[in-house]
């Protein structure tokens, strides 16, 4: 896995996947990467949707002990129809700016319906 450059523009990872989200990137080995900007203490978990080069995640737990990285992989998990051990924290543990590994297969366009 690795974590998106600071130059991303969205779609870097493969050929053929450059029109994508800000906040979306295929990776080279055919998972997915999301760049996620996470609001703990959130009175429900929910996907708010883009928020400049990322996407907003709202979580109800709160950031300690990891309780906040494993929400936020059970839901987009469950958005995806996956299972949430394909879905890990990449990068960013301690910050509310993450980069979120899909390790599954799952079409660009349900990827991108993340953010509705």
């Amino acid at each position: 896995m690795t974590e998106f450059g600071s130059g991303h523009v969205g779609g870097g990872g493969v050929e053929g996947e450059r029109d994508l989200p800000l906040w979306l990137c295929r990776h080279p080995d055919g998972g997915w990467l999301i760049r996620v900007k996470a609001v703990p203490g959130a009175s429900r978990d929910e996907i708010v949707g883009p928020l400049g080069d990322r996407l907003k995640v709202r979580i109800a737990a709160a950031p300690e002990g990891g309780k906040a990285n494993k929400a936020i992989c059970k839901l987009i998990a469950k958005r995806l129809g996956v299972a949430p051990n394909l879905v890990e924290v990449a990068a960013g543990t301690t910050n509310p700016e993450k980069t979120v590994y899909v390790n599954a297969e799952v079409t660009r366009e349900e990827m991108a319906r993340l953010a509705t």
